[in-house]
């Protein structure tokens, strides 16, 4: 049982309760809890009181143990998942339906639930059969090991997601600051929402035209016309027509070096017209770009576009802990002036804990006193 399971079923409980989903202090909490760090941790991070922390946790494990019928605290949540997993699980060996107070587990098959879906009223036989089509095409996405802190930002970009239902998304950030991470960790959240998910990465720079014929052949795989005009009416009408959510990585590589930001390389314009029409024309879908580099025509669409959302992605702050505590690193006292040091690059800080074991044994405290001296000594040869 992994946290986002433990937060779906959490999520349920508490909305079964009270008919509100957890919050974003709430969803901190329990994965606090399930990592084992204290109050104080979560506080640091909200700025806010321990205290207030404390009383909004006790409400939170009131609601959980009413819902589970058993007594749920910070120390035993974690056991408690696990123990309600296994009885779960055990019934759903045993019955094809189990329902616990407000909240049904049910174990038909796809099959069954196709069957039950064609005998229902044509218009919903007319969704569903859009949503057999389902397809997620994320191939070309690199894998995500771990995933640490970020949560206000996974569920900022939720919100601008589902909520107010943005067509045009873009992540900025330093290279190595997690927008992929990030972006790969809010699929997980959102699939169930949508008919199609696609990957491409633009690191080698294609043209606007090979992106999205490439695109198209995802929804039909015949071929298509190479006129750019023909190739972005057809895929609005594919945007319209589903549900998708299309990302869009490494943005920054269509972009011309040593010249204003945003400007595009010869040949790459269209680009332009792509992410406009994405943000401009009436559809069900959003284009998600993941960006060092913030193109030019995204400004002006977020002064005039209610569904048009940038944002800047910074430093993981003390979530950076988590990564130097799996690289086995000494000297915890110095881990936060390291974070601090490398801006809270996850990168950075994967890469330099690295050099911080080969070079000094783990020794963090060791590493910034010889990083000081190595810089002193630049200074006095400058």
């Amino acid at each position: 049982m992994d946290i986002e399971e433990v937060l779906k079923f959490a999520d349920e409980l508490v909305l079964a309760k009270t008919g509100k989903h957890l919050d974003n202090l709430q969803q901190v909490i329990l994965v606090a809890s399930w990592q084992g760090k204290r109050y104080s941790h979560i506080a640091k991070e909200f700025y806010c009181t321990e205290r207030h922390i404390a009383n909004v946790a006790s409400k939170l494990w009131q609601l959980l143990s009413e819902r589970l019928d058993e007594n749920v605290t910070k120390s035993n949540f974690r056991p408690a998942m696990k123990r309600h997993q296994l009885y779960h699980y055990s019934n759903f060996l045993n019955h094809n339906f189990l329902e616990q107070g407000d909240i049904n587990f049910c174990t038909e098959t796809s099959h069954n639930l196709e069957s039950s879906q064609k005998s229902s009223s044509p218009q919903t036989s007319n969704k569903d059969d859009n949503r057999q089509k389902l397809q997620f095409d994320l191939k070309d996405a690199p894998e995500i090991r771990a995933f640490c802190g970020r949560e206000i930002e996974l569920a900022t970009m939720q919100n601008q997601l589902l909520e107010q239902r943005c067509r045009l998304i873009i992540l900025l950030g330093f290279r190595g600051i997690g927008k992929t991470t990030l972006t790969l960790q809010l699929v997980e959240q959102v699939k169930s929402q949508f008919d199609y998910i696609i990957y491409r990465s633009l690191y080698f720079a294609p043209t606007p035209e090979t992106t999205i014929n490439n695109l198209l052949q995802v929804f039909s795989p015949t071929e298509i016309s190479q006129d750019i005009t023909t190739q972005l009416s057809q895929l609005l009408d594919y945007l319209r027509k589903y549900r998708c959510l299309i990302i869009l990585d490494d943005v920054q590589m269509l972009f011309t070096r040593e010249q204003l930001a945003g400007h595009y390389q010869n040949g790459l314009e269209n680009y332009q017209r792509l992410f406009t029409l994405a943000a401009e024309v009436n559809h069900n879908s959003c284009l998600l770009l993941n960006s060092s580099e913030k193109p030019r025509e995204i400004t002006n669409l977020e002064k005039d576009n209610q569904y048009c959302f940038s944002l800047v992605l910074e430093s993981l702050g003390n979530a950076g802990i988590e990564i130097l505590r799996k690289q086995n690193l000494a000297d915890e006292s110095s881990w936060i002036n390291l974070i601090q040091i490398y801006k809270g690059n996850p990168l950075w800080l994967k890469f330099t804990a690295n050099l911080i074991q080969e070079l000094c044994g783990g020794g963090v405290a060791r590493f910034c006193s010889l990083r000081c001296r190595l810089l002193v000594n630049l200074c006095k040869n400058y």
